[in-house]
This record gives C-alpha cells, sequence and structure tokens, in this order.
C-alpha cells in the first residue's frame, strides 16, 4: 500500500475511534488488511500533524487537528520531503516557482504551508508544480535559495 493511502487511512481510524497507542493503531490498520510497523506509523503520525489530546475520562488519544494552521510540522519534516519530492526551484520577484515529479506537487505544497516558515504567504499546487508566494520582505531570490537549500539541489 502506498503511504499516501496508509495516511489517509489512519487519519479515518483516528477520527472514527479513540486511539490511544501506536501499537494499537498498527493492529487496527492490520484489521483492515494493512501491514505497517510501529515505526511507520509513528513517522507517519508525525508527518499527518497528529498530537495527543486528552478526552472525558482523562485518556489520551490522537488526533489531527482539523485547522492547517494548527498542524505545524517539525523542520526536519520540511526538509525530508523537499529532499525527496523537489527536482527544481525557480523564481521570479515574490513568486517561487517548484518542480516535483507527477503527482506529487500537492505533498510538498502541503509540507511547506504546515511549516509555518516566516516569509511565506501560500501556495498554489498542480499536478507537478507548484508556486510559494513570499512576502515582500523575505522576496522569491532568497526563499527560492533557502527551499533549495532543504531540497539539497
Amino acid at each position: 500500500m502506498q503511504k499516501a493511502a496508509r495516511q489517509h487511512r489512519i487519519a479515518g481510524l483516528l477520527a472514527d475511534q479513540a486511539v490511544t497507542s501506536q501499537s494499537q493503531l498498527v493492529e487496527l490498520l492490520e484489521g483492515q488488511g494493512v501491514k505497517a510497523t510501529q515505526a511507520t506509523v509513528s513517522r507517519d503520525l508525525e508527518e499527518l500533524g497528529a498530537i495527543k489530546v486528552r478526552v472525558a475520562g482523562g485518556d489520551t488519544v490522537y488526533a489531527i487537528p482539523e485547522l492547517p494552521q494548527q498542524q505545524v510540522a517539525p523542520s526536519d519534516h520540511l526538509r525530508r520531503v523537499l529532499g525527496e519530492w523537489v527536482v527544481e526551484v525557480e523564481h521570479s520577484q515574490n513568486i517561487v516557482v517548484v518542480r516535483t515529479p507527477p503527482g506529487t506537487a500537492h505533498v510538498v505544497a502541503s509540507a511547506i504551508d504546515r511549516s509555518a516558515t516566516p516569509g511565506i504567504l501560500g501556495t498554489v499546487a498542480g499536478d507537478d508544480t507548484m508556486m510559494v508566494i513570499a512576502t515582500e520582505e523575505m522576496g522569491g531570490k532568497k526563499l527560492a535559495r533557502q527551499l533549495a537549500e532543504l531540497a539539497d539541489l
């Protein structure tokens, strides 16, 4: 099963029931015919921005914040996504154009949006190309250099 499909299943499980541990999540996935290790589930939860929240009764369960601004991805996640998927970075004024393999621009855009990187107003993603809009203070040239560096280009 592809990572995106597995993460979609994880998000569904977290929305539908109280999941208190990664091992429980591994078992629930297995019940749906999805083989995943605890380490894989841990990475998936991190990439999804899952957090532990306290529910009635005092238990803590995994949840994925609904609002994108609440889903702040760690910087190492951004570096990993850019390093894995970004193949080219160009700029013009305050716009940075990022190219990816077909079908992956939205993954990179989501990681950038969730990174809460200062100087970024937002992203617009197509299939294999996305635009990142920089603030006037940041500028496209500086942001392009920063993203290219994170992508190890």
